[in-house]
């Protein structure tokens, strides 16, 4: 018997030496994304898990799609989600309502917004925008407030300019189809656009307000419980960002791989990888890093436009903390 239990004892002890030790300690994750994950714009993640940035860490992350940034918000500050995705404004919005979530990790220095409109529309800059129909995904997402910020920027009020809420296809098709003037767009669409062989002219958000790039969003309880749980999930997915910025055309292959469903459009994919290089990731000193006082400014927007009723704190907003 002594000889039997020593026996089990070995050959226990070399099948544990045979596991790698993250898998035997695997910790399991559910992130909640904003929006199906086809979007180009989740290439960070993506690229992270494919590539075992997440495994490393110990982690096991699946992703699951959801109604938008605010809801996600909502979600994980009501205990149903441990981290999600939103844009890095997103707690403004989400704390005014009693939502207690705030950004941990910005995802580029620039804006996720820009404007688009094809060639010869006439349309140069915002002040052009007046009497113009231009699309918006909807009117509770970032992207229509941060055009509400490029319009005010020229003087101009919603009433200036018809909006028309068209969801994530009919924001860049109504213009594709020449049945808008210009589009707030993240990168993607533009492409997209671009793609239907029409010449466009991209004006960035950010040339004319504060408006951010994606976030990740975490809640007050899980930042005070399981801070180490948000600083791997953090490190893993800027390992992600940082190789796209480095070489696009390099994480081509392992992207489609994470996503079976843009295996056919890779020209697609890398075109809109490389506008997220030149229009969204750039303009960090620190990658990850929440700039406090344009949060600050894009509050006092958000207050003055009726978006949101009051004033938080900055710090209930972000934590640069877990970027060290």
């Amino acid at each position: 018997m002594k000889a039997l239990r020593l026996m089990c004892v070995v050959l226990f002890a070399s099948w544990q030496a045979a596991v790698p030790v993250s898998a035997q300690t695997m910790e399991e994750v559910t992130y909640l994304l904003p929006a199906p994950i086809e979007q180009v714009a989740f290439a960070p993640w993506m690229i992270a898990q494919q590539r075992g940035y997440y495994a490393k860490e110990g982690l096991k992350v699946t992703f699951q799609p959801g109604r938008g940034g605010v809801d996600v918000a909502k979600q994980l500050g009501a205990g149903n989600g441990v981290v999600g995705g939103a844009f890095g404004d997103t707690p403004i919005i989400a704390r005014a309502n009693g939502v207690p979530v705030k950004s941990v990790a910005v995802l580029g220095g620039r804006s996720m917004t820009q404007l688009v409109t094809i060639e010869g529309s006439g349309i140069t800059a915002p002040k052009d925008l007046k009497g113009k129909t231009v699309t918006a995904m909807s009117y509770a997402d970032s992207g229509y407030f941060a055009l509400l910020g490029m319009m005010a920027s020229a003087g101009l009020t919603k009433t200036d300019v018809s909006i028309q809420a068209a969801g994530p296809a009919g924001v860049w098709q109504l213009v594709a189809a020449h049945k808008a003037d210009a589009m707030a767009a993240v990168p993607e669409w533009a492409a997209e656009v671009r793609d239907t062989g029409a010449k466009i002219v991209i004006m960035p958000a950010f040339d004319y307000t504060k408006s951010m790039a994606q976030a990740i969003l975490a809640s007050d309880e899980v930042i005070q419980k399981h801070p180490e749980l948000v600083r791997k999930l953090v490190r893993a997915t800027l390992h992600g960002l940082r190789d796209i910025m480095a070489d696009p055309k390099a994480v081509v292959d392992d992207y489609v791989a994470a996503v079976p469903g843009n295996k056919a459009r890779r020209a697609f994919v890398l075109e809109s990888l490389q506008l997220y290089n030149t229009y969204v990731y750039p303009g960090q000193k620190v990658l990850g890093e929440m700039d406090v006082a344009r949060l600050g400014e894009l509050q006092k927007f958000y207050i003055s436009q009726g978006i949101v009723q009051k004033e938080s704190a900055l710090t209930d907003l972000y934590s640069n903390e877990f970027l060290q």
